[in-house]
């Protein structure tokens, strides 16, 4: 375990008395509120001493109200430090109202529009919504990726187009690692990392594995890559709780990552639970 307190980049909480989230329905592990009480509690032996909320696909409706609930969390909790919410950026300059009224929250740091439930493999591509995810950086908006291997051809092209904005690839990209299927996300990657204005955050690995049988080695090929990739200025820690919690304990992934990290200095694993999460979100 890292031997000082930590920045979480992936905390996602929801109350289901509050909001609604359709997608709960078909996970019944996560079919329930999470609330940040039973978050401090998964962390266990873990000292986590900001953390950054994760839009967790909130009724489109209520993509506001998600971000209002959780600043309210953030006065009860004062770890709370950034929120990454949802914006319809495929709106194109129709977004461009919603953004202003997020960005207006100082918490707000960042925009997560996920493209990999898009049925269209070109929904990246279309031009409302790279004009959207360009405006970002007029709001001081950084923005979270989250695809799944298969869509890293057109995610490349998106991130061509927008040189202003900060990206942090959520999840390593979600390889297969269930598979131990390593091309062609390896070279993508190393495209990805290639351009200036991209991070990755090294979380969410293990449900991309065997729930029940994964092992470090499982992760450790994809961990070891990205690493060689973006290097220790780049990369920061991210816990996905409670998604994460299908495969594993919140003390294990970070006892787990921390193995694999294992060698470097203690300014590099500074920068991967600390320094760089702070720059990058600005808290």
């Amino acid at each position: 375990m890292p031997n000082f307190s930590i920045v979480d980049t992936h905390l996602h909480i929801w109350n289901l008395d509050r909001l609604s989230y359709p997608w709960l329905d078909n996970v019944p592990m996560l079919n329930r509120s999470y609330l940040i009480d039973e978050y401090r509690q998964a962390c266990g032996m873990v000292e986590v001493a900001k953390m950054v909320f994760l839009q967790a696909e909130v009724d489109k409706s209520q993509f506001h109200q998600e971000a209002d609930w959780v600043t309210e969390v953030a006065q009860e909790d004062d770890r709370i430090k950034g929120i990454v919410a949802w914006a319809p950026l495929e709106k194109g300059d129709g977004a461009q109202e919603d953004l202003a009224k997020l960005a207006s929250n100082p918490l707000v740091k960042g925009i997560r529009r996920i493209i990999e439930f898009e049925e269209d493999q070109e929904f990246c591509l279309q031009p409302d919504f790279v004009r959207g995810v360009r405006s970002l950086a007029e709001h001081g908006l950084t923005f979270d990726i989250c695809i799944n291997h298969t869509q890293m051809t057109n995610t490349l092209k998106l991130v061509q187009q927008c040189p202003e904005v900060s990206f942090v690839m959520d999840h390593h990209a979600k390889p297969n690692v269930k598979d131990h299927v390593l091309d062609p996300w390896r070279e993508q990657m190393k495209e990805f990392a290639s351009m200036p204005n991209t991070f990755c955050k090294l979380s969410g690995l293990v449900t991309e594995a065997d729930f029940e049988n994964w092992t470090i080695d499982d992760l450790r090929p994809y961990t070891d890559h990205v690493v060689e990739c973006f290097g220790f200025d780049r990369l920061f820690f991210g816990g996905d709780w409670p998604v994460a919690a299908q495969a594993t304990k919140y003390p294990r992934w970070v006892s787990t990552l921390d193995s694999m990290l294992k060698g470097c200095s203690e300014d590099e694993l500074r920068k991967v639970y600390v320094r760089n999460a702070e720059a990058f979100y600005r808290v």
